[in-house]
Formats: structure tokens, C-alpha cells, sequence
């Protein structure tokens, strides 16, 4: 099988998930905008589509000849999918976010003025923090409840109330995917300036893995359990 540009990235992050490593470094929005096929992406970003499907297809196929499997989220019953992302992007974020939250106020206090986007970056930052804080919390205390109990004791009503509930959770995964935006495009791509010291480079490290780990808990949700529901 080879990848198209009539393919949804969200698809394609499916059957291949290191495909999210290559739309990341390419800007193809993969998780809140991932419904939009590939052609309209290249687009609108301006890329060269055919380099991108050539190394995407090529690594796909090394992939699987090494043996390699994607694990098959749809067919995983909708309660383990929702521990899954409880206790490995909840949890993630829950001791991230405050221990990187240091860190970025460290490098704006201490190269703030010689690097004024730092400021910008500590705003952004903290504003992503405070979305996802509250994200989670409702999810965990509203919406996995429902879905949990959906499983249960399924009903048209509760599904209604669940559709409902994840509306909402999706309008603030769009917000908090232009907040990742932001801190790539503040921090050149989480590029380091020359001569930054070592605190500098594992706060930008630290703020790569948190846009991948965060890219793929929405592809999740957005593109695995809400679809379900």
C-alpha cells in the first residue's frame, strides 16, 4: 500500500504513526485538522508534496519490513482507550507541564533581555499550561465518566450527552494547537540561538517532546475516540 495525497493525515498517523514525525518537521496538521486531506495541506503550506509523500512512503516501507505493526486504536474497547490516555498524556502532562514551567521562567529571567522572544514564549507557555490543566481535569471528571459508563450501559441519551461534552473538548484542542504553533514559531522551531547555555537547550528539548506527545494525545481523541462516539 502507498500513501496518496487523497489520504487524511489522521488516516495515514493510523496505520503509520512515525508519519507524525514527518508532518510535524512539514507543518501538516495531523491531530485538529487532520480530516483535511494531504493535497489541500501541501497547499496550503507550500510544500513540495511529492518529496513528502516519496520519503513517507519510502519509511513506511522499511518500516514494515522490519516487522512493524501499528497498533489498531479502533478496535481497542473505548474504556482502555480511555485509560491509555489517562495515565500515559494525562499523567505526562500532570508532571510536565509544572517542571517544564520552570524552566521556561529560568531562561526568560536570566536571558530575557538579550532574547526578548523569551517573553513571548513564557506568556504562550503559560497559557498552554493553563488550557491543558483544564482540559484534563474536565475530561477525567466529566466526559471519561460518561464514556465509561456509556460502555456499560449504552444509550442514546448518554451518547447525546457525550457528542455534546466533546464539542467542546475539540474547539480547545484547536485552541491549544495554535498555542503550539506559537512556541514553534517563537523559538524557531525549537532551534537554540548560538552559544545557549545548558538550560537553554533542554527547555527547548523539553517543549519538542511536549508538542509530540500533546500532537499525538489530540490525534487520539479527536481522530480515534470521538469518531467512535
Amino acid at each position: 500500500m502507498e500513501f496518496t495525497a487523497q489520504n487524511t493525515p489522521a488516516y495515514i498517523v493510523k496505520m503509520y504513526p512515525k508519519a507524525s514525525d514527518i508532518f510535524k518537521v512539514n507543518r501538516i496538521d495531523f491531530c485538529c485538522g487532520g480530516d483535511k486531506i494531504l493535497e489541500d495541506q501541501f497547499a496550503e503550506q507550500g510544500v513540495d508534496g511529492e518529496a513528502i509523500l516519496a520519503q513517507l512512503n519510502a519509511e513506511y516501507d522499511q518500516w514494515q519490513k522490519a516487522g512493524n505493526e501499528a497498533k489498531d486504536w479502533d478496535t481497542v474497547p473505548l474504556d482502555e482507550l480511555v485509560d491509555h490516555i489517562t495515565y500515559h498524556h494525562h499523567a505526562y502532562l500532570k508532571e510536565e507541564l509544572p517542571a517544564l514551567g520552570e524552566f521556561v521562567t529560568k531562561i526568560y529571567r536570566v536571558h530575557g533581555v538579550d532574547h526578548p522572544h523569551l517573553k513571548d514564549l513564557y506568556r504562550v507557555y503559560n497559557e498552554f499550561k493553563m488550557e491543558m490543566e483544564e482540559h484534563t481535569i474536565k475530561e477525567e471528571n466529566e466526559v471519561f465518566p460518561l464514556i465509561k459508563e456509556y460502555v456499560n450501559n449504552p444509550s442514546d441519551e448518554l451518547l447525546e450527552k457525550i457528542r455534546i461534552a466533546n464539542g467542546d473538548l475539540e474547539e480547545e484542542h484547536d485552541v491549544t494547537g495554535d498555542l503550539l504553533k506559537k512556541m514553534r514559531e517563537i523559538t524557531n522551531g525549537f532551534q537554540t540561538p548560538p552559544n545557549a547555555c545548558g538550560s537553554y537547550h533542554i527547555t527547548y528539548d523539553r517543549l519538542a517532546e511536549l508538542e509530540t506527545d500533546t500532537f499525538q494525545h489530540v490525534h487520539l481523541e479527536n481522530n480515534v475516540l470521538f469518531k467512535r462516539l
